[in-house]
């Protein structure tokens, strides 16, 4: 019977809370869209710029590359939020949030791009050159489409993860989710039942997310035939 009394207030505790986890789950999805969003265009941008075959571009892609798998998420947030202004550029907390989890989503967007390209075969380009196009017409009109269908189930685990590495963000105090989550825990010495509500609430996200990205997986398919 104390075992039963625990349990339903574990979930009133966890269900009476959960209306002010609101504003951190905009944070969250806000955070999560725009690193998404900016991850991909920094994806697109390095393989243009490996692609284009040009010495210094190539090198400072794969420097770029090499340096964000090679340091943790949470010390490139450090260098966005810190750093910076001591160089001078001086950001609002989102937005070096933003610009962090985009800098290190494009990385790996990046590679995913790239492994997609290249199991394009050669023969689509040279027709696509057979037939009087640029290589940028080619990579826009013939390569890009081709290899975006590739890499939809890679990409999509790409935006799973990040929106949980949004939590990282919390760090450099952006009132998202988890940040949310502490405050809550802090105030009201309910530990379990609000630290439940915060891993609801990313499953529901990342389950969401993944529901769509199935959809447009079998419509890519659909059209293929």
């Amino acid at each position: 019977m104390e075992l039963l009394h625990s349990i339903a207030e574990f979930f009133e505790i966890a269900f009476k809370n959960l209306p002010n986890f609101l504003p951190g789950i905009i944070a969250t999805l806000l955070l999560s869209i725009l690193s998404i969003v900016g991850g991909t265009l920094i994806g697109i941008l390095v393989n243009l710029m490996k692609m284009a075959k040009v010495r210094p571009l190539v090198l400072l892609a794969d420097i770029y590359v090499v340096i964000v798998r090679g340091t943790p998420l949470l010390l490139q947030l450090f260098f966005m939020f810190y750093c910076l202004p001591r160089m001078g550029i001086n950001l609002d907390r989102f937005t070096s949030a933003v610009l962090g989890l985009s800098f290190h989503n494009g990385a790996y967007i990046s590679e995913i791009f790239r492994g997609a390209i290249l199991s394009i075969p050669k023969g689509q380009s040279e027709a696509a050159k057979a037939i009087g196009m640029t290589k940028l017409q080619s990579f826009r009109h013939v390569i890009f489409p081709q290899a975006f269908k590739n890499a939809v189930p890679a990409l999509g685990n790409q935006f799973l993860l990040a929106i949980k590495d949004s939590s990282l963000a919390s760090v450099i105090t952006i009132t998202e989710t988890m940040m949310l989550a502490r405050q809550l825990a802090t105030a009201t010495f309910s530990i379990f039942p609000i630290y439940f509500d915060a891993a609801c609430i990313y499953m529901v996200l990342t389950y969401t997310l993944s529901f769509l990205l199935k959809k447009l997986e079998k419509r890519l398919r659909v059209n293929e035939r």
